[in-house]
């Protein structure tokens, strides 16, 4: 397996549709807004004619009230892998969802979840905030909530719903670089500056093509009541236009801002994975040296 990562607006899906093509490969998504219906320019979709006629698995396989589940993800995408490999052909990952692409590359098993102890514990998050689940972590399992940040509600309630389920800490879960096949992991590296200007772009030309219009024509089916999509960066923020909370600039500029803590928060995630081997997003030919990395790596994959 190849992976191609880091931040958002890196450059990742082009570059991972010029290796398919070089490679004779075909993409499979790690981009976990993508595999939502409808959900295509607020996500930076590939469109059909930039896609480049490389076969693209795992996207728009979910309505947006659907919620995401990794574990359903890797079940989906493990057999996915097994056949092009059983057909010669290279599996390109590509997207920025970092456990995502860690469920497909590493030995990594997900506990299931329990819809009556998530109700509860999301209940709690609603009415009071983060901050007392993340004490309530504490206590439970401090490793875990050394790594999992206090402002992150999706993350500490799964950790305490876990917890409860189980009966085991869930640092005891938590990923490792136990990969499980042979893989390379190419990273796109933007330095901040530059990543900051591309994504103020991005979200300029999203507005430009109609995101207000898609959030609202998903809003009509269901997306604000789907937990996963309605929290995407994005269609939270024209959620809360489109509901008189904020104005339409209101609602772009707090888009950028979010992308940009997010995109900070990628590259944190992938920097800590020392499998990375980085490219600048700029070099010459970087597909080509992409592949050299790969060759390197494994004279059979290049």
């Amino acid at each position: 397996m190849i992976a191609v990562v880091g931040a958002t607006a890196a450059g990742k899906s082009d570059l991972a549709v010029e290796l398919a093509l070089r490679l004779d490969g075909e993409v499979i998504n790690t981009d976990s807004m993508q595999l939502y219906r409808g959900m295509d320019i607020g996500t930076a979709k590939l469109s059909p004619g930039e896609r480049r006629g490389v076969p693209h698995h795992l996207l728009d396989i979910w309505p947006v009230t659907r919620t995401a589940s990794v574990a359903e993800y890797q079940r989906l995408a493990r057999p996915l892998v097994d056949d092009l490999r059983a057909r010669g052909r290279a599996a390109i990952l590509a997207g920025g969802s970092g456990l995502y692409v860690r469920a497909l590359l590493d030995d990594l098993e997900f506990p299931g979840t329990d819809p009556r102890i998530r109700e509860r514990l999301e209940k709690e998050l609603a009415d009071a905030g983060p901050a007392p689940l993340h004490l309530r972590l504490s206590g439970l399992d401090p490793v875990a909530a050394e790594n999992i940040l206090s402002s992150n509600g999706r993350r500490i309630v799964r950790a305490l719903e876990v917890i409860e389920l189980t009966g085991r800490p869930f640092s005891a879960t938590m990923p490792t670089y136990d990969a499980m096949d042979d893989s390379v992991q190419i990273g796109v590296g933007v330095p901040r500056p530059e990543l900051d200007r591309r994504i103020e772009l991005r979200v300029a030309r999203m507005w430009e093509a109609g995101l207000v219009d898609e959030v609202r024509a998903l809003a009509e089916q269901g997306l604000a009541d789907g937990r996963t999509a309605s929290r995407a960066l994005g269609y939270a923020q024209v959620l809360r236009f489109l509901g008189g909370e904020w104005t339409e600039e209101q609602a772009r500029e707090e888009t950028v801002r979010a992308t940009r803590r997010f995109a900070r928060r990628q590259e944190s995630w992938f920097r800590r994975d020392p499998r990375v081997v980085w490219l600048p997003f700029d070099a010459p030919d970087l597909a080509g040296r992409a592949i050299a990395v790969i060759e390197e790596h494994d004279p059979k994959l290049g």
